[in-house]
């Protein structure tokens, strides 16, 4: 049937199924079966199968008016009264009494008490796959004792258990056992030694082994297990058992997550007892079928006596089971797991039995919460301590401090690493970064608010992937992170997989088999046990780990808000304090110009008005005098061009290398050919985004120092300059990546190794300055400056490698080799 010919509902449930069940359970249920379909089992609406078990009777009556709205079909046999279809849109009062009717109220008043889901207020129902109200927690009914005089004349006695569906007072009669009447002191004894027992325990499966032991004791079931759910829609295994003598072991056996499908889920969580007096039970159908209004049965979400799915029954017949009771387990409102019994015989438990099964329910449910609560405290105070002596070896540091070798903040959360990703940086401690993780958290970044911790121990099922594809891949198998910001950054966590040896009692891939009550899903269990390993998981993070995890972000968040704020504040003075020695710089030397070129010009005067007059000495001191004066003119050109490269923006644009060095040639050639340098460009130069004049400055400068510092005369071999573009790692603190740099290099005298932070610096010469060629020492300090300026880095290397795998000394003298990279986005 097309989605375009089923209702809303019926599509929902649909999607719903598709969802839940695992493609390899449809394809193996597919391939035993092309009779029965496992998906049915999940959309079956378990809440209306219109049938309640035979053994007693239902009756709903409306509230506002105390009429009867719909009967099980058995109440005029079970209540001794009239055939039931005679009991529908009658007054409820002419069977029970006006006392009773007011006593029935009465006791779910008490029961929902204030603020319950069985208000007046409540939801007037649901359809399709979720039971009413199933998002209240578990639903509240009174047990009361009435009596009623059938027309035979015969007092008959009954235990009615009231609930509330929507506008109806539910009441289901069950025959009084012989024992008597329902007393809460004939059971509050044994249930108060069964929870002194339990609260003795010291830990989950402590408390779960004790639990199975008190209830089988208190209902005679032949076997009893604890069984614990792995997630909302996962298996179950069973952690605690209870067995009569002769019955196989269940206990550490796992269950398939499709035994018990969402809708049943959700019933459980709702009601916290569920009973099935015998799985052979003819089940006793409603009238009417389909109520007016709804067009659907009587919702049963809430019912003690609701029948039992189908497939439900033969599993428990496949299984050798003839009654069963679950009892829901249940941690902040969601179901942690069941306690089930089963009987070999069936066995109906009298409300006084069932009470107190449901009480020691939610006394367990309780316990292991508070086991739970503290195991997690003990953890969590362990975790803040390592936390404390972390943050303490951090103190002011930057938050990069945190993965350094041995700070431990892989070992805080139990992770095999950590990373933090800060704008284009990432930087990892622990071992080696899976490949795929900097890619998967640029996906995940926006998977939830800043500084909510994001985790999952399994990882490559929230990607789709299976453990060998995920390990291909190099994805982690867990993973924990707490973005700082929208931008990208972040603090995270991975673990790797860790299989998980695992025992089925069904093989987890193969659900539907043909049991003896036909074929149904049917467990096995330990007689034929299939061993599978799970895979593509990691150890879970615990909430203890998740805490301490957004502890830290916080404490990190306020580190780096700190020093964003000082960083601020630095660079806004940095910004001042430049503005104001460009400006200097740019009036000094412009003011000093006109002083300087006035002593000079009074010098030549003097030497020209009375050179004939004067001695030999003063002439000598005159011509010293000017040539200083012209000197520091020279220097102050150079301050200004130099101040003026901190203020002119760049323009960049796309050029070609081979042209910027061209036109480099045409001012720089003449030195050159003068000393005898020979220009070799080995391969055709790259393409490179730079400031066209800037970048022409550059080589200028660096042709003219090849010429200046070439080989002396008579050394072997011509004096020749390389100039290249070529892959290589920047020095220092890159992050290791190959990039493109230019470098001129030649065969000359070379600086000694020790001097190549001083040549860039400004007017610093390694010759005195009438030696090879003269100059104000401001050419590397320029070119280092315009590097910067465009975003890259420049450095040096003396002596260097001949192109031919030499060395250039091969060609005249150790060699100079400038390196220089331009950044791919402007600076600042």
């Amino acid at each position: 049937m097309s989605d375009e010919a089923r209702g809303p509902d019926e599509v929902r449930r649909s999607d719903e199924v598709r969802g839940w069940l695992s493609p390899k359970a449809v394809a193996a249920e597919a391939g035993v079966s092309q009779e029965f379909d496992l998906s049915q089992c999940v959309r079956e609406p378990i809440h209306l199968l219109g049938g309640i078990q035979s053994y007693g009777a239902l009756i709903a009556v409306r509230l506002h008016d105390a009429v009867v709205d719909t009967v099980s079909r058995n109440a005029g046999e079970v209540l001794g009264r009239a055939a039931a279809g005679d009991l529908v849109g009658e007054p409820v009062t002419e069977l029970i009494g006006d006392e009773q009717w007011v006593l029935a109220r009465e006791s779910m008043e008490v029961a929902a008490g204030p603020g319950d889901g069985s208000s007046e207020d409540s939801s007037a129902g649901s359809s399709g796959g979720a039971p009413a109200g199933s998002s209240d927690g578990p639903a509240a009914s009174g047990v009361l004792a009435l009596s009623l005089e059938p027309d035979d004349g015969r007092v008959r006695h009954f235990d009615v258990t009231v609930h509330r569906v929507a506008e109806l007072l539910v009441l289901e009669f069950e025959p009084r056992a012989s024992d008597g009447p329902f007393v809460f002191q004939n059971f509050y004894p044994r249930v108060r030694r069964a929870l002194h027992r339990l609260q003795g325990a010291s830990d989950v499966a402590e408390c779960c082994a004790a639990a199975v032991r008190e209830v089988q004791a208190l209902t005679g079931y032949d076997r009893v297990v604890a069984y614990r759910f792995d997630g909302a829609d996962g298996p179950g295994q069973v952690v605690a058992e209870a067995r009569n003598e002769g019955r196989e072991p269940w206990l550490g056996l796992w269950f398939p997550a499709s035994d018990i499908p969402p809708q049943a889920r959700r019933l459980y969580a709702r009601n916290w007892i569920r009973v099935i007096g015998d799985v052979d039970d003819a089940t006793v159908g409603l009238l009417p079928e389909l109520r007016e209004g709804t067009g659907e049965p009587l919702d049963l979400s809430g019912s003690i006596l609701r029948t039992v799915s189908g497939y439900h029954l033969e599993y428990l017949r496949n299984i050798g089971v003839a009654s069963s009771m679950s009892v829901s387990l249940l941690h902040d409102g969601e179901l942690w797991g069941l306690i089930a019994c089963h009987g070999d015989e069936p066995r109906r438990l009298t409300p006084e039995v069932r009470a107190a099964c449901e009480f020691f329910g939610i006394a367990l449910s309780l316990q292991l919460a508070a086991v739970a609560e503290r195991e997690q405290a003990d953890e969590l105070s362990g975790c803040r301590r390592a936390l404390a002596t972390l943050l303490a070896r951090l103190s002011s540091q930057a938050p990069d401090a945190l993965l350094r070798p041995g700070s431990g903040l892989a070992e805080l959360l139990g992770a095999d690493g950590a990373l933090l990703v800060r704008g284009t940086e990432v930087t990892a401690t622990g071992g080696p970064v899976p490949a795929a993780l900097p890619g998967l958290l640029e996906r995940l970044a926006d998977a939830g608010p800043v500084g909510e911790v994001w985790s999952s121990d399994r990882v490559p099922e929230v990607l789709g992937l299976d453990a060998a594809e995920a390990e291909a891949q190099g994805v982690p198998a867990g993973l924990l992170f707490l973005p700082f910001n929208r931008d990208g950054d972040l603090l995270a966590w991975w673990r790797r997989e860790q299989p998980a040896p695992r025992e089925w009692a069904a093989d987890p891939a193969r659900p539907v088999r043909t049991g003896p009550g036909g074929e149904r899903l049917t467990p096995r269990g330990s007689a034929a046990v299939h061993r599978a390993t799970v895979r593509g998981r990691s150890a879970p993070w615990s909430p203890a780990q998740r805490i301490v995890a957004g502890e830290l972000w916080r404490e990190i968040s306020g580190l780096l808000s700190r020093q964003m704020a000082e960083l601020e504040a630095r660079n806004t003075e940095l910004a001042r304090t430049n503005e104001d020695l460009d400006s200097f710089a740019h009036a000094a030397a412009h003011d000093l110009k006109e002083p300087l070129r006035g002593i000079s010009n009074a010098a030549a005067f003097i030497v020209e008005d009375a050179g004939a007059v004067l001695d030999a000495t003063s002439l000598r001191r005159l011509t010293t005098v000017r040539r200083l004066a012209e000197r520091m003119d020279g220097l102050l050109d150079s301050l200004l061009h130099f101040s003026r490269l901190g203020q002119v923006g760049l323009e960049r644009e796309e050029l070609s290398l081979d042209d910027v060095v061209d036109d480099a040639l045409l001012v720089a050639g003449d030195r050159l050919a003068e000393q005898g340098v020979t220009v070799v460009r080995p391969a055709p130069l790259p393409r490179v985004r730079a400031d066209r004049e800037r970048l022409r400055e550059v080589l200028e400068n660096l042709f003219v120092n090849a010429a200046k510092y070439a080989a002396d005369e008579g050394a072997a071999g011509e004096r020749r300059v390389w100039v290249e573009a070529v892959p290589v790692a920047e020095p220092g603190d890159g992050d290791g990546r190959p990039v493109t740099a230019v470098v001129v290099r030649d065969n000359g005298i070379g600086i000694p190794p020790g001097r190549h932070e001083d040549v860039l610096q400004l007017f610093r010469r390694l010759h005195r300055r009438e030696e090879r060629g003269g100059g104000s020492g401001v050419g590397l300090a320029v070119v280092k400056r315009i590097v910067e300026r465009h975003g890259g880095r420049l450095w040096l290397e003396s002596p260097v490698a001949a192109p031919d795998g030499g060395r250039v000394a091969d060609g005249g003298g150790p060699g100079t080799a400038v390196w220089f990279t331009l950044g791919a986005t402007d600076a600042p």
